[in-house]
């Protein structure tokens, strides 16, 4: 499943507070010195402040002190631009677009996971919006029936978006919702079944085994699904959103990353983190408040708008 190619003025204007902010104080720390050790310190301090991670910022240096011993990089701007390489090529090929059911069949079904105030909801209306642009009929269940409110929330975006919701009673059992929105999906010919799911911790177990729940009732109605389980993570949280990128990915069966809210951080670093702490995918970012506020993640342009002057 394509959607769309990402538009670096986009990415660029949703990663403001990363550029001014982690770019921008690398160009001021850098800018007109001449490399040294001390100097090389105190970039590895900026870079972990920046929540590019542990061992991401490591290797990182790691590659600047070689080629610094070796006189390859001797200024201070010599470093930005080996930064930018690197960073490029942290990324092997792969494919980030959206699984979807085998063989041209209906529906594909995407589960999405996280943690309440991840923005979960707002990037179930984000991907809808996406996915009806390119044409595709789609369909919402609203699994998250302990969270009050959460019900209501994703309808108000189904309103506005023209799709229907697939709901239960309040407090009831999740997983006779998704088994509903299952054959709701398969009845109707739908291309897309979006699955919303209570937020919880991989601490939770009962919720946890309650998610596990949900996976096998929607395998029974449509075998091989779900398709994509994606995990929305708040950019904004910095670290929490990596560990739990690392304990999702253990207990969720998750296959890729929707980090959301990256407008509203200077810690846009958080994606090389999350790249280095996990071999999951990250497909989509959250540039904005808008259901059209989203792009798929490709690191070419991502650096390319971080570095951007």
């Amino acid at each position: 499943m394509g959607l769309f190619k990402a538009a670096l003025s986009k990415v660029k204007k949703g990663l403001d507070r990363t550029r001014e902010s982690f770019v921008g104080g690398l160009r001021s720390m850098l800018m007109g010195r001449k490399l040294d050790e001390q100097l090389i310190k105190e970039l590895e301090a900026r870079l972990i402040q920046s929540d590019v991670g542990v061992r991401a910022t490591r290797r990182l240096i790691e590659g600047v002190r070689e080629d610094f011993k070796d006189g390859k990089l001797t200024k201070g701007e010599d470093v930005l631009d080996y930064l930018k390489r690197e960073l490029k090529a942290m990324w092997p090929e792969e494919d980030r677009r959206l699984n979807e059911a085998p063989g041209g069949t209906k529906p594909t079904v995407i589960l999405v996971t996280g943690v309440n105030g991840a923005g979960k909801t707002t990037s179930i209306a984000k991907l809808c919006m996406a996915l009806r642009a390119e044409g595709k009929s789609v369909l919402l269940g609203a699994c998250d029936t302990f969270r009050a409110g959460a019900v209501r929330q994703l309808e108000i975006w189904a309103e506005r978006l023209g799709v229907e919701v697939v709901k239960g009673q309040q407090g009831g059992d999740p997983a006779a919702v998704a088994f509903d929105a299952a054959a709701a999906a398969r009845a109707r010919g739908v291309d897309v079944l979006i699955v919303d799911t209570a937020g919880r911790l991989h601490t939770q177990d009962p919720l946890m085994r309650q998610l596990e729940k949900i996976r096998k009732v929607i395998d029974k109605q449509i075998e091989g699904a779900p398709h994509e389980v994606l995990l929305v993570l708040d950019a904004t949280s910095g670290q929490n959103a990596m560990r739990q990128a690392e304990e999702f990915s253990k207990a969720a069966g998750v296959t890729g990353i929707f980090l959301s809210k990256l407008d509203g951080t200077a810690k846009g670093g958080i994606v090389i983190a999350i790249k280095d702490a996990t071999d999951i995918p990250v497909k989509f970012i959250g540039v904005g408040e808008t259901p059209e506020d989203i792009e798929p993640f490709d690191p070419e342009t991502f650096i390319e708008a971080m570095f951007a002057v």
